[in-house]
C-alpha cells in the first residue's frame, strides 16, 4: 500500500489549490444539503460524501469545471444539462453524476433532487 492509500483524507484536501469560485459554489452545495437536517461528511480521496442515518446519499467536490458531484435517487431523472449519466445501483436506487457550473444551477428543482436524495440517506428506499 503507497502513503497516498494509507493517508487520511480531509475536506481541506479537497479544497486545496482549487479555484475560488469553485470552492464557493461546492460550499453552496453543501449549504443545500445540509438544509435538509443532519448529515454526516465523509472526505474520501476520491470525493466528499454526505450520509443520513441509514446510508450515504450524495457527494461533490470542486474540480476545473465547477463541482461534480452524485445524488442517490429512487428513480431516473429525466435528460438535463446538470445531469452527466444515471447508473442503476440497485433495483431501487439510481446514482445520478452531476455538474454544476454556477450558483444558477443550484435552483428550486435541484433543491428538490437534493431533497430527494436525503430522503434516501434516511432509508425511503426501504419501505
Amino acid at each position: 500500500m503507497t502513503d497516498d492509500e494509507q493517508r487520511t483524507w480531509t475536506v481541506d484536501d479537497h479544497l486545496r489549490d482549487a479555484d475560488p469560485a469553485h470552492v464557493a459554489l461546492w460550499r453552496e452545495v453543501v449549504a443545500l444539503v445540509e438544509s435538509c437536517g443532519p448529515v454526516a461528511v465523509h472526505a474520501h480521496k476520491t470525493t466528499v460524501t454526505f450520509a443520513g442515518t441509514r446510508r450515504g446519499f450524495a457527494g461533490a467536490r470542486p474540480t476545473r469545471h465547477g463541482v461534480d458531484g452524485f445524488l442517490d435517487l429512487q428513480r431516473p431523472l429525466g435528460p438535463d444539462r446538470r445531469i452527466r449519466r444515471v447508473t442503476p445501483y440497485t433495483r431501487r436506487l439510481f446514482v445520478h453524476h452531476f455538474r454544476v457550473t454556477s450558483a444558477g444551477d443550484l435552483d428550486a428543482e435541484f433543491a428538490g433532487w437534493v431533497r430527494e436524495a436525503y430522503a434516501v440517506g434516511q432509508g425511503a428506499h426501504l419501505a
